[in-house]
């Protein structure tokens, strides 16, 4: 709830961007106390020689803007900047017990934490200790646990310079239980991309926003999680670019912008259209919507051949360079209309707008978040657009491509330094030969492995690179019990968060510089670096002094906990390293220099550097050496819904606009005018009239899924939304225990948060 904890509704009228961007930042700016002082270093936020953002992965251009922030990044900011402190004393008053009960944002909004810490089981508090102390006390932890039960987890915001040195460890340590953020967001991505393309990241940079002349946009509020895109999507509607937007969620921030780098829009009033089409899919539609897409390019391009006109396809690009088209387009053409229908939630004649936007373009983009990544059908949704982009040559080509867009600031990158739970996509002989070990060769755990092996009992350490998964992973109600009986809990961190408090039965704090902090190493001042989700790395330079001189950097963390649980070894250096960042990415270097060769220099060319992208050249490095057709067999529906038409529906979980991730900056979500509290679920007008609700009736969510597992969330106020019918929305986390660990992906194991069945009970 808010400060008053009133719900107000107010339906917002405005653009993204604009004033209201600027008075949402000014209002954080001075809570976190720092309303001079930001200003300041946010002119250095996303530039050469200054840091990198810490929130969304949107990439950087060549020449930045005078200001190269968002308003969630610029919060994001000033909440590492904030002149709130943890001491000692905080704990001191306050049980464990105790801190459970406040909110997610009241114990993030305590402050920053200034010093190791452990959990006294006899007081039930943490209690300060020496950073030796916690290094001893976790590798005596360690050492008496089986490497393949302990996990090491890692969020997306560490460094690629941290994240090679946490994946060692855990290697070196013996086991490849390696989940990361990927893995409960754009692991979709990751599987469908290697399998179709040839690689596991998109194949658009900056420049093709350029070039394009049609935009599709699956499933990404881009206004809330990466706004610095709408400068790119304001300039290509300036020129007259399509943009369509296909989201279930009518999202204000999506259709109209005032660039606040423009004086004469923020002076004038005026804003620029986003989105020229917006289309309104079932959750976990849009698979159907792909295959009429790509239906109705085969029918269109049959009619033209017959009558003698140019062809709807691109069949130069698909006989040179694709395999599979005659089987793909088989089973396409066997689909019918009335199904794809029924199951996407449009319209033939709406598909048929897309697709005739689409058709009489050049050069099109395939723009998608979590909204196509996030379900059971993730990786065909990925794959289909793939193939929607085949048809008609729209990958290697300028203005054209696919463009995932990652959600955490380095996520995509620490996948690059092989923060992986599958071997096989780490150089594991290249390592045992530099480092002299013999490598673990069996899968490692992902972010649902986690969670079902907490739950079940086999796994006794979770070590956390940041993140905060007792609130993110999936099956919160077995899960929280579960986590408390672990042996051995392990937060690398710089603020107090839920996983914090629900804690293993050992378990230490260990508090870290933020990325605006100067890094201060035997060798001097550190540089650390980050990839962006169009595969650009660029150098991040701490400018701020530590908020406490007990800090350490990450890597010096890494470094403390690996030195005390693992056996001395010469060949590999970890004082080295820390004392100079350097060093390590020679290491990723000599390991990858394809990617890696002389890293340490190229990182400060202009534009960053841009790590190896074959399909960008159209080579493709796929088993058959060509872009692949894969068509769906089948688009029924979710095999974990129940009958369609009845009580059950499709909720969607999402982020709000004053949210990062599990970080809530506040209670206002400005854009969906929902002010006061998070404890809503959003429904269409004709849901609320079929179920006999009123607006702001507090009602509990129950999922479906026939398992004998009762989940439920209670006092949810019912709040009229534009969304499509028999889809209804909440907000994640506060939604998080309705999400069954069983229901994911089924090739990624991504958790499906984006169609999570359920049905309404009257308080």
């Amino acid at each position: 709830m808010g400060k008053d904890g009133r719900l107000r509704v107010v339906a917002y009228d405005g653009p993204s961007g604009g004033w209201g961007s600027v008075r949402s930042l000014g209002k954080i700016l001075k809570r976190e106390g720092n309303p001079l002082s930001a200003p300041l270093l946010l002119t250095q936020q996303n530039k050469p020689g200054g840091f990198s953002c810490v929130s969304c992965a949107w990439a950087k251009p060549a020449t930045p803007h005078l200001f190269e922030f968002c308003e969630n990044g610029a919060k994001a900011t000033a909440w590492d900047m904030s002149s709130a402190r943890i001491e000692a004393d905080v704990f001191a008053r306050h049980t464990v017990t105790e801190l459970e009960r406040w909110s997610d944002h009241a114990l993030e909004q305590a402050g920053r934490l200034t010093e190791p810490m452990r959990w006294d089981a006899a007081s039930d508090r943490y209690v300060p200790a020496s950073w030796q102390e916690a290094f001893d006390g976790i590798g005596a932890g360690l050492r008496g646990i089986a490497p393949d039960r302990a996990v090491f987890y890692a969020s997306g915001r560490a460094s690629n310079e941290a994240a090679f040195l946490w994946q060692l460890m855990a290697r070196l340590h013996g086991t490849n239980n390696l989940p990361d953020s990927s893995n409960m967001c754009h692991e979709s991505t990751s599987v469908a991309l290697p399998k179709t393309i040839g690689v596991p990241v998109g194949t658009v940079h900056l420049d093709d926003f350029e070039q394009t002349d049609c935009i599709l946009l699956f499933g990404q509020n881009t206004a809330v999680n990466s706004p610095r895109m709408l400068h790119q999507l304001d300039a290509a509607s300036r020129r007259g670019v399509p943009i369509i937007v296909i989201n279930p969620l009518r999202e204000p921030g999506l259709e109209r912008f005032t660039n606040p780098q423009s004086p004469a829009g923020m002076l004038g009033g005026g804003s620029q259209r986003i989105a020229s089409q917006y289309h309104q899919p079932r959750a976990g539609g849009d698979l159907a919507l792909l295959v009429g897409l790509c239906k109705l390019l085969l029918d269109w391009d049959d009619a033209a051949r017959a009558a003698g006109r140019p062809a709807v396809l691109d069949h130069g690009f698909i006989a040179e360079h694709c395999h599979g088209f005659p089987a793909f387009a088989a089973t396409i053409r066997g689909h019918g209309w009335t199904a794809l229908e029924q199951r996407s939630g449009l319209s033939r004649s709406a598909m048929e707008q897309i697709a005739q936007s689409y058709a009489g373009a050049r050069a099109t983009l395939g723009i998608y978040g979590m909204g196509l990544t996030q379900h059971r059908e993730g990786v065909e949704n990925v794959q289909m657009l793939v193939a929607l982009l085949l048809m008609r040559g729209n990958i290697g080509r300028p203005g054209a491509g696919i463009c995932p867009v990652r959600g955490h600031s380095n996520v995509q990158g620490q996948r690059a330094v092989w923060i992986t739970e599958k071997p096989e996509l780490a150089p594991i002989a290249a390592m045992e030969a530099r480092y002299g070990f013999a490598a673990p060769r069996q899968q490692g755990l992902d972010a649902v492995g986690l969670t079902q092996g907490v739950i079940d009992g086999k796994v006794d350490a979770v070590l956390q690179l940041g993140g905060n998964l007792v609130r993110s992973l999936p099956e919160t109600g077995l899960l929280e019990p579960a986590w408390r009986r672990l042996p051995l809990t392990v937060m690398i961190t710089t603020r107090l968060n839920r996983s914090h408090l629900v804690h293993g039965r050992a378990a230490w704090l260990l508090p870290c510089l933020s990325r605006i902090e100067i890094d201060q190493q035997a060798s001097g001042p550190q540089v650390v670096t980050v990839e962006d989700s169009t595969a650009v790395i660029h150098p991040s330079r701490g400018m701020r002094s530590p908020v406490s001189p007990a800090l350490l950097s990450e890597p010096a963390i890494i470094a403390g906990i690996a030195k005390a649980v693992l056996p001395a070894n010469p060949r590999v250096d970890w004082d080295g390293w820390v004392g100079d960042y350097d060093r390590i990415r020679q290491e990723l270097a000599a390991l990858h220099p394809t990617w890696y060769a002389n890293y340490s220099q190229r990182i400060w060319q202009k534009g960053g550097l841009a790590r190896a992208n074959p399909a960008r050249q159209r080579q493709w490095q796929t088993e058959t050496g060509k872009a692949t057709f894969l068509a769906p067999m089948a688009i029924e529906a979710d095999a974990d819904m129940a009958e369609e038409g009845g009580d059950v529906l499709r909720l969607i979980t999402l982020r709000s606009n004053d949210q990062f991730n599990t970080t809530v900056y506040g209670y206002d979500d400005r854009f969906r005018g929902i002010h006061g509290s998070r404890e809503v679920v959003m429904m269409h007008a004709a849901d609320i009239a079929r179920l006999g609700l009123v607006e702001q009736q507090r009602v509990t969510l129950e999922t479906v899924a026939g398992d004998g597992v009762t989940r439920r969330v209670d006092g949810l106020a019912v709040v009229r939304y534009d969304l499509t019918p028999g889809c209804i929305a909440g907000y994640f986390p506060e939604c998080n225990p309705l999400l069954p660990v069983s229901h994911h992906a089924r090739e990624s194991h991504v958790p499906a948060a984006k169609a999570i069945p359920v049905r309404i009970l009257h308080r």
